[in-house]
């Protein structure tokens, strides 16, 4: 029996209870049946938890683009590896093989190894998500030094802060990128960073938008005459299953980015099952995943899951609504895709606009569809649904982090019953538990509690890069022996698990713990309503109070304010009790987010509590102006 494919729900129990039982067997077979190796290992896996020191694979050799690339090449060379989709619907689409990929990749490994880059060595990539991107990634891979992918939408002070960081030697940039409408000058960003980072010595520049850029002398060079003079074949650095792969930063609630630092071999077993499984692949399959690579969604599910699995991977370099609110049904339609992975937040902004966005598109080709980012309510599941899916796709609403590298918890679609706003079950090798104050376990189901991880997985970060104590103590010291998530969830009658949000979105009121999820879920169902984020601040009686943001949609915008809060709380006391009212109601006009669609609660929280002397580095959000707006704006 293979381990590598979940066919039916008797086949999920049996691997899951093995996986549980004999997870050295279980992850050793997968590994030793689906993947090439220089040498195999040792010892499948060791690790104290204590000490939060966790190895897979112990001594063995490999190289992950071997596996992403080259052993395709004989009976997928000539197949899709890579679509590219441009930001614009009028520039044609880029179909890449694997073998033309494996060219692309070798040059660009023997671009970087001439630039003096080699082995551990941190290379910063600030690209669009073009295919010079997905290039560059691989060819770190390729010749073992360690990407760190900075979101192109970042600020220069974050990308200096994460360059200094990491001590990077190089950074990789384009001339500009396109997003929808707008043309964003990259190349001035960085300048602006490097300022601040003695460590880099060279700048390889794409070009994109083919504006002019400053180049600075003895520093920056253009990317494409190095390439054009590179030999297109290569010789992949031999890695330990141990070695470095990728830094990657994730915001930390205290302000500084944590640098979470992924290894080779357990990465690669698992990205690789966890897409296999969770989107149902098969051979012919287009995938299509709407994330940044600057995201952990973009490197686990457009990167190395769907290449580890020679699979056809969609990037897609535009915006939801541009030129229109049907782009992405016009893709799905185009390229015939087959699995569809998205955000909560791009679904709730598509489901504002006119269902015939969708309608005129043919979105037959669809067979899995996903949510990834945050818990999806309930409203949006349905519309995503009966719109997208048209009540033949399984939704898998997928619950995971940069910290744990693959999926954790999901629908496995056509094998797990699916139930909206529930992330299911987990998948095998994970083993979740819910814990209370008291740090101990809570048995049984029907119960809601702080969600943990028993025992490690393959894909689990190792350390934050420079900083193990800080590793021990953000996500091993709450629990001790267990991997703290910082998410709340609810595990209902049958064991299903609902992510309630993150513990510190937990409000207790008047002694109840109250999840700000299903509160905003409750909010979100309005129909004046577009989107909410509730929030906890201090109260004489309560303990706590919760105060809400909220954006309304056009047809709320005529209403009168106090007869819609009024609504609102009526509609929040008939979906939860009254116990979830809001004593505070503010309408604005949006919200504090990251670039990649989070709420920055802290921000709220702070400007409910009325304390407005440090919000932190604002400068990464989508939206900074926003923040003085609300402030100025407070009840």
């Amino acid at each position: 029996m293979s381990y590598y494919k979940i066919n039916n729900l008797e086949e999920y129990f049996k691997h899951y209870k093995k996986s549980i039982r004999e997870p050295r067997k279980f992850w050793g077979k997968i590994a030793e049946e689906n993947f090439t190796w220089y040498q195999t290992w040792d010892k499948v896996m060791e690790f104290d938890m204590a000490e939060a020191d966790i190895k897979w694979f112990t001594n063995a050799k490999v190289n992950i683009t071997k596996n992403c690339i080259d052993r395709h090449l004989a009976k997928r060379g000539n197949k899709n590896a890579i679509i590219f989709e441009p930001n614009d619907p009028k520039e044609p689409a880029q179909y890449i093989t694997y073998n033309e990929l494996y060219d692309r990749v070798a040059k660009m490994a023997n671009v970087l190894r001439e630039q003096g880059i080699k082995k551990g060595d941190r290379v910063c990539i600030y690209l669009p998500m073009i295919p010079e991107l997905a290039v560059a990634v691989l060819a770190c891979a390729r010749i073992g030094a360690i990407h760190s992918v900075v979101f192109a939408g970042f600020s220069a002070s974050a990308i200096a802060s994460r360059v200094i960081d990491c001590g990077c030697k190089m950074v990789i940039t384009s001339d500009g990128a396109y997003r929808g409408n707008k043309t964003i000058d990259l190349k001035s960003i960085v300048d602006e960073a490097l300022e601040k980072c003695p460590t880099v010595t060279s700048v390889l520049v794409a070009k994109r938008t083919n504006t002019e850029v400053k180049m600075k002398e003895g520093r920056d060079l253009w990317l494409q005459p190095l390439l054009d003079e590179a030999i297109p074949n290569n010789v992949a650095e031999i890695m330990d299953a141990e070695d470095p792969l990728f830094i990657l930063y994730t915001s930390g609630s205290t302000g500084k980015p944590k640098g979470m630092l992924h290894t080779t071999a357990g990465y690669m077993v698992y990205t690789a099952y966890t897409f296999k499984n969770i989107f149902n692949y098969e051979e012919n399959d287009i995938y299509w995943c709407t994330a940044d690579i600057g995201w952990i969604t973009g490197h686990s599910y457009i990167l190395y899951g769907p290449l580890l699995n020679g699979a056809t991977t969609v990037i897609f370099e535009g915006v939801p609504s541009y030129p229109d609110f049907g782009r992405f049904w016009e893709v799905i339609d185009k390229h015939k895709v087959s699995q569809f992975y998205t955000a909560p937040t791009a679904i709730r902004s598509l489901a504002k606009e006119s269902t015939v966005w969708v309608d005129k598109h043919d979105l037959s080709s669809l067979k899995v569809i996903g949510s990834v980012g945050e818990p999806i309510n309930e409203e949006a599941w349905h519309w995503y649904n009966d719109h997208v899916g048209k009540k033949k796709c399984p939704i898998v609403d997928t619950w995971w982090q940069t910290e744990t590298g693959g999926i954790m918890i999901s629908p496995v679609p056509f094998v797990t019953p699916t139930k909206p706003t529930y992330a299911t079950l987990p998948l095998p090798g994970i083993q979740p538990v819910l814990m209370d104050e008291k740090r101990n376990e809570i048995e049984g189901n029907q119960v809601v509690g702080s969600l943990c991880v028993k025992f490690p997985w393959p894909s689990i970060a190792r350390t934050i890069w420079g900083d193990h104590q800080r590793y021990k103590e953000t996500y091993f010291s709450a629990f001790p022996g267990k991997y703290f998530t910082g998410d709340g969830a609810l595990r209902d009658e049958v064991g299903y698990y609902r992510i309630t949000g993150r513990v510190d979105d937990v409000v207790i009121v008047s002694g109840h713990n109250l999840g700000t999820a299903p509160i905003e879920d409750a909010i979100n169902e309005h129909p004046a309503v577009a989107e909410s984020a509730i929030v906890g601040f201090p109260h004489d009686i309560k303990g706590n109070a919760l105060y809400g943001f909220i954006i309304l949609k056009e047809i709320g915008e005529y209403r009168d304010r106090d007869n819609l809060r009024k609504e609102i709380n009526e509609h929040v006391a008939s979906h939860i009790g009254p116990i979830a009212k809001l004593d505070k109601i503010q309408f604005v006009s949006g919200l504090p987010k990251t670039r990649s669609g989070k709420i920055m609660r802290r921000i709220l929280r702070k400007i409910a509590e009325g304390d407005f002397s440090n919000f932190g580095d604002i400068t990464t959000l989508l939206n900074p102006e926003i923040v003085e707006e609300i402030k100025n704006e407070r009840l």
